[in-house]
């Protein structure tokens, strides 16, 4: 990593020393490109993003960083023609150095230098994402309260139906017959469909133990190989050293299996791959609500397919309720993987391109210190809270 030089009390705060060092301390990720569009510079948090030296990628190519086809090359260009500044919001950025990010970017020309071009990057925040889930996580809520009335009102009347229509069948005309078994497998699909509503409607805590989400993860893809994703090529990069997770296991073994689903069904059989990778991210912790503990978060899960992608204008409400992108989904699917992520005191998170999507799951450490069965008076305030930090 580069570090300005400190400035010594003769500096004036004009000198080209202390623009370097403002540079340096700046949150945001910056780079300055010449008029080939090589690297000249770029900050300290910049070398964090892209996971190189200012020393190994100075003089290189721009798309030593990103590929020569994303949407910013034509930015470059447009301010280079116009000689004014440029700003793209949730724009999606791709590369091998730093996987798939979505970020505003602003382009600008750099005065008293003709053809160089400073580029700043915008992660959208973490608060955003996690106020973004709250919101999703207040939308299962209010399904909870429907589907408590639709398991006592619509189930039992189902039940009827479908046993006169079995009836009916063993009586009526062979030609009538089919009727008789779509109006059974129509009340079969209502059945499975308030079902999963019912999901929402269990408010009680979670009973949470050391789990190995390894096992978790092995376990779920045993079952999609045999089923839904028979013709997917799953690839694990695991990290051998994660420690346990607190968590309930038929819980995550539901909702990664939901998240694998989506990623087969997302996919073409014949190129099809599913990579499921762990890592353990140090300091990744969000505040609790009302009091000054903070949660933390070190375990992530990434489940990426090479799909079609999801619609921009979906991302902000994908863990909603009924929000889908299947023609004959219930869109209930993700809302369960939200509410059980949050009963967990996790969070997860997307991030889609054109060719690839990948869901990151956050998940707690194990404590035996702390662990209570899952009764931990933290988790509860950060799942009841409305506010976050």
């Amino acid at each position: 990593m580069t570090c300005a030089e400190p400035i010594s009390s003769k500096e004036t705060y004009g000198s080209e020393k202390w623009a370097n060092l403002v540079l340096e301390a700046l949150p945001n990720p910056l780079i300055q490109l010449d008029t080939n569009n090589s690297i000249v510079y770029l900050n300290t948090a910049a070398e964090t993003f892209f996971e190189a030296s200012l020393g190994f990628l100075k003089g290189l190519p721009y798309t030593e960083l990103l590929p020569d086809n994303t949407p910013l090359l034509e930015m470059i260009r447009n301010v280079r023609h116009s000689g004014s500044s440029i700003t793209d919001h949730d724009l999606v950025l791709e590369g091998i150095r730093i996987g798939v990010r979505i970020v505003n970017v602003g382009v600008s020309p750099l005065p008293g230098k003709d053809g160089h071009i400073v580029i700043s990057f915008f992660e959208r925040s973490l608060a955003q994402r996690l106020y973004n889930q709250q919101q999703s996580r207040g939308a299962a809520r209010s399904v909870s309260g429907m589907a408590a009335m639709l398991a006592h009102e619509v189930k039992n009347p189902l039940s009827g139906i479908k046993g006169a229509a079995q009836l009916l069948e063993q009586t009526i005309d062979e030609e009538d017959q089919p009727l008789a078994k779509l109006i059974c497998d129509e009340t079969d699909r209502i059945c499975e469909l308030v079902d999963k509503m019912e999901g929402f409607s269990d408010e009680r805590p979670l009973k949470r133990g050391e789990v190995n989400i390894h096992e978790i993860l092995n376990h779920c893809i045993r079952l999609a190989t045999a089923g839904f994703g028979n013709r997917v090529k799953f690839k694990e990069e695991y990290d051998p050293s994660l420690p346990a997770t607190l968590g309930n296991k038929d819980v995550l073994i539901q909702l990664f299996l939901n998240l694998l689903k989506n990623a087969c069904e997302a996919i073409s059989a014949e190129k099809g791959e599913v990579k499921i990778t762990t890592s353990y991210r140090q300091g990744m912790s969000v505040k609790v609500g009302g009091s000054r503990d903070r949660l933390g978060l070190p375990l992530m899960i990434t489940i990426q397919d090479n799909g079609i992608g999801i619609p921009s204008e979906l991302l902000d409400n994908l863990f909603d309720p009924f929000v889908t992108t299947k023609s004959n989904g219930t869109g209930l699917g993700l809302a369960f993987v939200a509410k059980a992520i949050a009963d967990h005191g996790g969070f997860v998170e997307v991030e889609t391109a054109a060719s690839l999507t990948s869901f990151r799951v956050m998940l707690p450490m194990f404590d035996s210190k702390n662990s209570n069965n899952g009764e931990n008076d933290g988790f509860q305030r950060f799942l009841k809270s409305d506010e976050i930090q």
